[in-house]
């Protein structure tokens, strides 16, 4: 007996729609299941500093966030330019992303001659995680016990003052330029290899005052060793919240901090960019993660989406053009 003529086409549309099925369903299957296997956190800067204790703190609420192993990776040299530019050349799949600073994210883009990236166009943001503030602190033979003090004194005696710093084009060396422009000030930068240098210097009376970050200096502040003359901050810091802001001490705008933020290639598809930033704001806000960073005086950013980072980055590399060229300091 023949079939019903309508009721012929029937077994070709089954076939369509199972061979539709068949090729749709990998493609879902893909986008689901990122990440598949481990991700790189490349850090531009050697083990053991700040960046990389806050990197593999990160790492492992991360891994549990993600389901997948994620693994820090130092790659340090030219002050992170090296670990920078790996990241801006890796293959944009969300597998290699990089703990940034306001190094190679901002400043290093005007200190250095050659640089091979940029900062707000070779990276997909992924989150601004926060920034360290720091403080200008002086040694006590110094009357000045404010800003306006300090600068009174360096303007009865221009160019009679220096401040140490960990080395040219370092936050510390761009605070007293950025200071100097805001004051009117005539500050000597001495340059050293490195904070701990300069700090035994400034203990030692060798130096007038520094700029460093509020944890190295709070053992100093409060046993009377180094007076606390202002946090660089547009905001006073939450480990020392009695000590005010520079700016609400008649210099506004000034703001110096360390920033930190997460980038990847740019390219990188935008469903992993939002899969890779709910996993480390799920980070953020666990408890451990919390308080690890709370005791080493990390500020959390105010806005966590991968625009407040695009958008902060770029405001980073003007103002700092600005100060580095002011500075005159450049690094090959």
């Amino acid at each position: 007996m023949n079939p019903i003529p309508w009721q012929r086409p029937v077994p070709m549309l089954c076939g369509l729609t199972a061979a539709t099925l068949l090729v749709a369903a990998p493609l879902a299957a893909q986008a689901e299941t990122f990440p598949s296997k481990p991700v790189n956190f490349v850090v531009p800067f050697p083990p053991g500093g700040p960046t990389d204790a806050m990197a593999r703190t990160l790492a492992v609420a991360l891994t549990e966030a993600l389901g997948q192993s994620v693994i820090v990776e130092n790659k340090s040299g030219a002050g992170g330019n090296i670990g920078a530019d790996m990241v801006a050349r890796a293959k944009p799949d969300g597998y290699t992303i990089m703990f940034g600073t306001s190094g190679p994210l901002a400043i290093n883009q005007s200190l250095y001659t050659k640089i091979s990236y940029d900062p707000a166009t070779s990276f997909a943001p992924i989150i601004r995680v926060g920034h360290l503030p720091n403080i200008l602190v002086v040694h006590p033979k110094l009357h000045a016990s404010t800003v306006q003090q300090l600068i009174a004194q360096d303007k009865a005696k221009p160019a009679s003052l220096n401040y140490a710093s960990s080395g040219n084009g370092a936050s510390s060396h761009l605070a007293g330029v950025l200071f100097n422009q805001k004051a009117g000030t005539q500050l000597q930068h001495v340059p050293y290899k490195g904070t701990g240098p300069a700090l035994n210097d400034l203990l030692a009376g060798q130096v007038d005052m520094t700029f460093t970050d509020i944890l190295t200096a709070m053992p100093y502040i409060q046993s009377g060793k180094l007076k606390a003359i202002g946090v660089t901050t547009d905001k006073r810091s939450q480990a020392m919240p009695q000590i005010p802001t520079i700016a609400e001490q008649g210099l506004p705008g000034y703001d110096v901090s360390v920033f930190f933020g997460v980038v990847a290639p740019k390219g990188t598809p935008a469903d992993r960019i939002a899969t890779l930033n709910q996993a480390f704001r799920k980070a953020l806000a666990s408890d451990k993660v919390r308080s690890v960073f709370a005791a080493q005086g990390l500020e959390p950013a105010p806005d966590h989406s991968p625009q407040a980072l695009g958008r902060f980055i770029s405001e980073e590399v003007g103002k700092w053009k600005t100060v580095v060229d002011a500075s005159g300091a450049k690094l090959d």
